[in-house]
């Protein structure tokens, strides 16, 4: 074997050695719970499972995703043009974000936010400009106009939020659009929309045709469970999209993806029914730490989120201890999915006994 020196020989960019790549979420043991990546705990429904193995895999996907792309179409009533599927909503964010932004630009985004946001910023060659959010962890949407400058090429609105679970409700986002240039690139990231059940959050199927500089992401790894298979999509003016076109890696959506996407519409209903069992199952774990004083902020996602702060590493190892693998995010706090039923009272017993044994974070604004 070569043995070649610790530092590269080649030249690369100093940004992207110094940025930590994106991590997974931990896989479980065998007697735990994996609660670390919002994932859908149900299986395929069958329909999903046979569309799957009718994929041909010896030939290229449709690089355009044509039928899909016309299937959402129709479904938000919007151009063929108008719809953009990539490999993961978070595939079609670093597109945009290419696309709109390079070295000495600045990207604008809410934080804590999605974690993936700073490492794709960085391999634009862009600046990111984070701005805190509230005290109850919800975006400062006024703070984040107000950091807009000549340089801010794209805003990022995350809701709900992950990894907090809020929402911004439409008043706030009208007032966010109101106040931000119409040549900056808004992306509205509702990866989790359909969990969605506050009537005051922004939707932005609402708002398509009213901003040229809103561009919508949603997927279908969480609701629609096909998370696996890496599917999303984006919704916005075309010329924007043509963009992102223009930057994204070809023939990157399998066919599996495309078909199980088509599925998973053709039987939406089978599969919203399992969204609200684990909506209840979030208001059951919400409803529960309530009654142990927990202040946590009320999700509209399919995961909780625990403001852990300087204790999150030993809060972490609590929850591993009762069989919860969950999402630790130092120093801020802990994103615990949605998961089994049996896993609820698994991650109540946890938080009653890191509460016992931190009291301070009962203490914590929200």
């Amino acid at each position: 074997m070569t043995d070649f020196p610790h530092d590269p020989a080649v030249r690369l960019r100093p940004e992207i050695l110094a940025t930590a790549p994106y991590r997974q979420g931990k896989p479980a043991p065998a007697d735990a719970f994996k609660l670390s990546s919002n994932e859908n705990p149900f299986d395929p429904i069958p329909a999903v499972v046979e569309a799957i193995a009718a994929s041909a895999v010896n030939r290229y996907p449709d690089a355009a995703a044509t039928v899909l792309c016309e299937r959402l179409a129709e479904r938000f009533g919007v151009p063929r043009g108008e719809v953009h599927v990539g490999s993961g909503s978070v595939s079609i964010l670093a597109q945009l974000i290419q696309a709109a932004a390079g070295p000495g630009d600045e990207v604008l985004y809410s934080w804590r936010s999605f974690e993936a946001y700073p490492g794709l910023v960085t391999v634009a060659g862009a600046t990111s400009v984070r701005v805190p959010n509230l005290p109850d962890h919800r975006h400062d949407l006024p703070a984040m106009a107000a950091a807009v400058t000549d340089r801010t090429r794209v805003a990022i609105v995350c809701t709900p939020n992950n990894p907090t679970g809020t929402i911004v409700t439409g008043d706030e986002f009208a007032a966010f659009m109101d106040a931000v240039p119409n040549d900056l690139l808004v992306l509205l990231d509702e990866a989790y929309v359909e969990f969605v059940t506050d009537a005051s959050a922004v939707n932005g199927r609402d708002l398509l045709g009213r901003y040229p500089n809103l561009v919508i992401l949603r997927t279908f790894s969480k609701a629609f469970g096909l998370a696996g298979l890496r599917v999303g999509y984006a919704v916005g003016p075309a010329p924007i999209l043509d963009a992102a076109r223009a930057t994204a890696i070809p023939l990157s959506v399998t066919e599996p993806a495309q078909n199980a996407a088509l599925a998973a519409l053709d039987h939406e209903a089978e599969i919203m029914e399992r969204v609200a069992v684990i909506v209840a199952r979030r208001n059951e774990i919400f409803e529960g730490l309530a009654a142990q004083n927990w202040p946590v902020p009320r999700s509209e996602s399919n995961f909780l989120w625990f403001a852990t702060g300087d204790d999150t590493a030993a809060a972490n190892e609590i929850l591993l201890a009762h069989g919860v693998v969950a999402r630790a995010l130092a120093p801020e706090g802990i994103r615990v999915s949605v998961g089994e039923p049996e896993s609820i009272g698994r991650i109540l017993a946890a938080s009653a006994e890191i509460a016992d044994a931190f009291p301070a974070v009962l203490n914590r604004p929200f």
